[in-house]
């Protein structure tokens, strides 16, 4: 449902990506960028989550003239935002690193979201057709996101690697043989760099600093 909702949204606007607006900010992109470690990034998501919804229930409430739009605006960067919660989710399912920490946040705090987004569909401000259809697609997000979260961890770790697996067999089908090759070897130099980075002990030195002598 979630991905018909989409589709239709997105139907007309097929503009140029150089047109389509970021839905972070440059602050806030910086900020994932400097956020490798997957339960960090994914508490930084909720804070801007967070603060879209908070703007939306201002924007609600002060019921200025003109505000339709920026209460688009905030939805559906609130909902993109969700939906990006999700892939660092499954990313991180995805190298066997241990997100527990980061889904309990993302459960706790997409149902207090939730609850405010519910509490505006339901009070059905005059101007709520306008933007109706946005505001149905982020409530929808969230709960799908919520029951995603809330899977057995083993089970959803399986299904996305049974996703990534069908995806590498269907581009694989499209490719020359040449072309899977070059594929394998890419992968095999990833695979032997990670494997090397993991060994590689951590160090406060300088690239090229070598340690003082004894």
């Amino acid at each position: 449902m979630r991905a018909f909702l989409l589709w239709v949204a997105l139907l007309p606007l097929a503009v140029p990506a150089a047109a389509q607006r970021d839905f972070l900010t440059t602050d806030e992109a910086d900020q994932v960028r400097l956020t490798q470690e997957p339960n960090a990034r994914l508490k930084l998501y909720l804070t801007f989550a967070r603060q879209r919804i908070d703007l939306l229930d201002q924007l609600v409430s002060e019921k200025k003239t003109g505000r339709t739009a920026l209460i688009r605006e905030a939805l559906e960067d609130y909902t993109k935002i969700i939906e990006t919660i999700d892939i660092v989710t499954d990313d991180a399912l995805k190298r066997s690193l241990d997100v527990v920490e980061g889904i309990a946040a993302v459960v706790e705090e997409e149902k207090k979201m939730l609850a405010v987004l519910e509490k505006i569909e339901e009070a059905e401000p005059p101007d709520m057709v306008r933007y109706r259809f946005v505001l149905a697609t982020a409530i929808e997000t969230t709960e799908d996101s919520i029951e995603l979260a809330e899977q057995d961890l083993g089970g959803r770790t399986a299904d996305v690697l049974a996703r990534e697996r069908e995806e590498r067999q269907k581009q694989r089908s499209l490719m020359t043989p040449e072309q899977i090759k070059e594929r394998a070897e890419a992968e095999k130099r990833t695979e032997q760099t990670e494997t090397e980075q993991k060994r590689k002990a951590p160090t406060l030195r300088r690239k090229g600093e070598t340690p003082p002598p004894k």
